[in-house]
């Protein structure tokens, strides 16, 4: 499995933007597809946005489309999310996973971050 430590959250305000980043351990990196999911209290952690090893194929959820941008940088180990017009509803903790897999599905993820908070104030 891969370790993942994720940074880049804070509070911001509505129509701001924030880039979260993920930095993942191993040298077989670039093997694993990858995607940031958010969770609130009380829900269930959603999907946001995933992309393939290579990074040619990418996926958002409907609700963050246009604004949200994921992105990888296999040399340094990097993953992305620059999040930009952020809105009060985009509150959450955002994960940062791996899967052996391309997919979507947070059951198909079997490496987790330890999640970074992202406030949009309105």
């Amino acid at each position: 499995q891969v370790q993942l430590v994720e940074s880049g959250g804070g509070l911001v305000q509505a129509g701001g933007s924030l880039r979260l980043s993920c930095a993942a351990s191993g040298r077989t990196f670039s093997t694993y597809n990858m995607a940031w999911f958010r969770q609130v209290p009380g829900k269930e952690r959603e999907f946001v946005a995933a992309i393939s090893g290579g990074g040619g194929w990418t996926h958002y959820a409907d609700s963050v489309k246009g604004r949200f941008t994921i992105s990888r940088d296999n040399a340094k180990n990097m993953v992305y999310l620059q999040q930009n017009s952020l809105k009060p509803e985009d509150t959450a903790v955002y994960y940062c996973a791996a899967s052996p897999r391309i997919s979507w599905s947070r059951t198909d993820f079997g490496s987790w971050g330890q999640g970074t908070q992202v406030t949009v104030s309105s």
